[in-house]
């Protein structure tokens, strides 16, 4: 079968050279005549995606990069089976589940807001880049004025730290969930619910210490459900982590809801039910993700997934068994 495509490709080819009065060169011919193909660049893709909320905020994709790991960890429930199939059909490897990274910054009456840290390299060497990102867009971490996030597993707190020990955000505002701080940071928790090996465990728990460790004076610790600023409000979305919170940005008629770990990737926390196994507890963590996915759908948000490929922007569809991710168009 292949063979015979070939030969009429080389059919059209060449009715369509003859028809045209054109003689293609031979191989012979092309090497001798053909300059010598000049080095590639470095590849070097955009790692930020800016759009306007409303009339009166600008918000910034910021990539942090990349992490990952097995995909059964991301669809516990899953069977084996089945999600190899899923993963085969989508054209993504069975043996390694890539999640991105997407920090956003808002900015909004004088003030530079970014929405989770992101990961540094405390969950894999390819974190870190919001820093190049920013510059990329002519600001320095000096620039931001506050820093909330959504709970504090390392990948959303581990920028906070400079490689010497110091604020990355100097002269941020730092928010985090007060639960999250009680649990993780106060008291030394129990990640034994975590479908990973106990020394990625100590490791895991150790990050994120050592990543607020500079922050820990200043810290201001807040309730899911509170306005942060005029604008950007907190949601309760607890059950990945005791206090995990989703964010709600707003202006004028125009929203933007951030789920950060509700799902970890549309593939197989949205178009398929599976649950993540990093959620603390399974059964509040599955309602909350119904009812803020309800909300989003019934409300034709537009949502940003924290780990959804890049910009990571979307909304949710609510079909008859469950929901769908529509990704949306590109903006230049």
């Amino acid at each position: 079968m292949t063979g015979i495509t070939l030969n009429r490709r080389k059919i059209i080819l060449t009715a369509a050279t003859a028809a045209a009065g054109l003689i293609l060169p031979t191989g012979a011919a092309l090497a001798q005549t053909a300059p010598a193909p000049a080095p590639l660049a470095p590849l070097g893709n955009a790692g930020h995606y800016r759009f306007a909320v409303g009339d009166d905020i600008v918000a910034t994709v910021l990539s942090d990069g990349l992490i990952g790991g097995a995909p059964q960890v991301y669809a516990s429930d899953a069977p084996e089976a089945e999600l190899q199939e899923v993963l085969t059909r989508a054209f993504l490897p069975t043996d390694r589940m890539t999640l991105n990274l997407n920090t956003l910054l808002i900015e909004m009456n004088g003030q530079r807001i970014l929405l989770e840290a992101g990961a540094s390299q405390t969950m894999g060497p390819n974190g870190g880049r919001i820093f190049e990102n920013l510059a990329a867009i002519g600001l320095t971490p000096e620039d931001i004025d506050v820093v909330v996030v959504s709970h504090t597993h390392p990948d959303h707190v581990g920028n906070l730290r400079t490689a010497d020990g110091g604020k990355a955000f100097p002269r941020a505002t730092v928010f985090a969930p007060r639960a999250d701080w009680d649990f993780f940071v106060t008291n030394e928790p129990d990640l034994s619910y975590m479908p990973v090996p106990e020394d990625f465990r100590r490791n895991f728990a150790a990050a994120i210490k050592r990543s607020v460790e500079p922050v820990t004076a200043g810290i201001e610790l807040y309730d899911a459900g509170a306005e942060i600023v005029p604008g950007l409000t907190t949601l309760p979305a607890i059950g990945h982590t005791p206090g995990m919170a989703n964010f709600l940005v707003q202006s004028g008629s125009d929203q933007l809801l951030l789920t950060a770990d509700l799902a970890y990737h549309p593939l197989v926390n949205v178009d398929r039910p599976w649950l993540p196994g990093p959620d603390r507890d399974k059964d509040t963590a599955l309602a909350s993700r119904r009812r803020i996915f309800d909300m989003a759908a019934a409300d034709r948000m537009l949502v940003l997934g924290f780990h959804f490929p890049f910009p990571g922007l979307g909304r949710m569809l609510k079909t008859d068994i469950g929901y769908a991710w529509v990704p949306v168009s590109w903006q230049f």
